[in-house]
Order: structure tokens, then sequence, then C-alpha cells
């Protein structure tokens, strides 16, 4: 089992950067694909982005693409999500997400944080 924790969340202008972390404690974070999801009042959780267990594929939503990176460091039992260029269309609370599939886009995964809140103001 694997208990999620993000952190980095807070209030920026649009055009801004953020990043996020996800510490992970329990045993095996290597062992986990992690993935970054979002919510905005009164729409769906959404994917974002995904690292497999080595960091060697990711995968981005088309609306994140060029903007947010993803990365992880396994000795730190740390995930990360990079957002550059923030708009006010990122505002939402970001959850990561931790499992042992690969399934790019899919949201079917066993364990969640409490979530962040991202708020871009435009």
């Amino acid at each position: 089992q694997i208990h999620l924790v993000e952190s980095g969340g807070g209030l920026v202008q649009a055009g801004g950067s953020l990043r996020l972390s996800c510490a992970a404690s329990g045993r095996g974070f290597s062992a986990y694909v992690m993935g970054w999801f979002r919510q905005a009042p009164a729409k769906e959780r959404e994917s974002v982005a995904a690292i497999t267990q080595s960091g060697s594929s990711t995968y981005y939503a088309d609306s994140v693409k060029g903007r947010f990176t993803i990365s992880r460091d396994n000795a730190k039992n740390t995930a990360y999500l990079q957002m550059n260029s923030l708009e006010f269309e990122d505002t939402a609370v970001y959850f990561c997400a931790a499992d042992i599939r690969w399934r790019p886009g899919g949201s079917n995964y066993d364990y969640w944080g409490q979530g962040t809140q991202v708020t871009v103001s435009s």
C-alpha cells in the first residue's frame, strides 16, 4: 500500500508557473505508475499527465502538452508536475495517483492523494 500527499498548489497569475509535488510513503514507490489529475468546479476529473515506473515514458493531455512536465525521483519517493504558462482554465484541484498498470489517459488508479488547489488569476 502507498500513501500520497500533494503539495505546491496556490494562487498564481496567468502566464506564471507552479511545481506540484507528490510525496509517497509506504513501500515500493518505484513499482507504481504515477499520474496527475485535476478537477475543476462542476467538471469531471481529467487525466493531466502520467509517467511510467522508470520515467522512460510519459503521457500528457492535449490541453497541457508543451506547458506541463511530469517527472519523478524514485530515490525521494516523489513525483512532480511542473506547470508553466498557466492559464485561467488550469484552475482546479490537482490530485496525484498511483497504480501498477500503465494506461495513459486512464483514471482507474488504485491510490489517490487528497488534492491541492491551483488557482490561476486572469
